[in-house]
């Protein structure tokens, strides 16, 4: 999970790099307005629309994008802490291109619409932790489920979704917990869920999301961060057991040289060798289990 030891690695990794803070945050800024993204082969022609979905606690601004014909699996993104951005955007459109109806949502949308951190600002930045938080602490268990089950609605009534197959996820940071909670909570929809240096996987807790394994009738790709694995490595065996004990698919692997929060493009650590590695694992699972 995001938090002052994470600012402390990346701080440490930039440094390393002989990075400042000036250049990383023009940096940052640049790589999401011109989506430095390598391209997708046999990219799809996709349409790009903000929507608004309808959930129990209120209107929830979202990005959907799909291909421009047919009908396709759906995939629900949701964004690490620092939530929807171009960068976000830019990956979920990515998805699209490689034949998915994708819907990238706010999960602040209870107490802000769109963008909350400004361009070029990352988590890492002075300030950014503190104006977060108030934000993340609206989100729960219960508030992931309610809401997924709402997006889950949203997209069996798209014309571009084939409700015929199961739809994926993608779960990012505090966000990587989620794709779980859902396979759990909706088995008969979610087929597939993608966990990017995700939080909060195996706990102590009684409500923790390894322990709803049986419930689940899905497929997981668990991509750990190195310095997250470091610091909890007990996590991993935790969710190893509790998958096989479930009868649960799950391909669970810790990415050398990486550090919290290394796949989205933006990132103050993005890494793009591990990043693409891990978007191609989710490709190859996302034709496995939602063909």
């Amino acid at each position: 999970m995001c938090d002052e030891l994470t600012a402390k690695d990346a701080e440490k990794y930039l440094r390393r790099n002989a990075i400042t803070r000036r250049q990383f945050n023009k940096h940052g800024a640049a790589a999401a307005l011109t989506m430095l993204l390598p391209p997708v082969a046999n990219a799809l022609d996709v349409v790009e629309q903000d929507v608004m979905v309808e959930t129990p606690d209120g209107m929830a601004d979202c990005y959907f994008v799909h291909p421009t014909s047919g009908q396709h699996a759906a995939v629900i993104v949701w964004p690490d802490i620092v939530s929807i951005r171009p960068a976000f955007r830019a990956m979920g459109k990515r998805l699209a291109e490689s034949g998915y109806s994708v819907l990238v949502v706010n999960p602040y949308y209870r107490t802000a619409r769109g963008a909350v951190v400004p361009e070029g600002k990352t988590f890492r930045d002075p300030g950014i932790r503190e104006l977060l938080m108030p934000h993340a602490r609206t989100l729960s268990p219960e508030t992931c489920v309610s809401d997924g089950r709402a997006f889950v609605e949203y997209l069996d009534q798209q014309p571009s979704v084939d409700t015929a197959r199961k739809i994926g996820t993608t779960g990012y940071c505090m966000t990587g917990s989620y794709v779980m909670r859902l396979a759990a909570a909706i088995p008969d929809r979610i087929g597939a869920g993608g966990s990017f240096h995700g939080g909060g996987l195996a706990t102590d807790e009684d409500d923790s999301p390894h322990l709803l394994a049986a419930q689940m009738d899905a497929g997981f790709l668990i991509a750990i961060a190195e310095n997250d694995d470091e610091r909890n490595p007990e996590e991993k065996v935790r969710l190893r057991e509790a998958f096989d004990a479930n009868g649960v698919d799950a391909e669970i692997e810790v990415y050398k040289d990486t550090l919290h929060g290394w796949c989205p493009p933006d990132s103050a650590v993005y890494h793009e060798e591990q990043a693409e590695r891990a978007w191609s694992r989710l490709l190859d699972l996302f034709e496995r289990e939602l063909s």
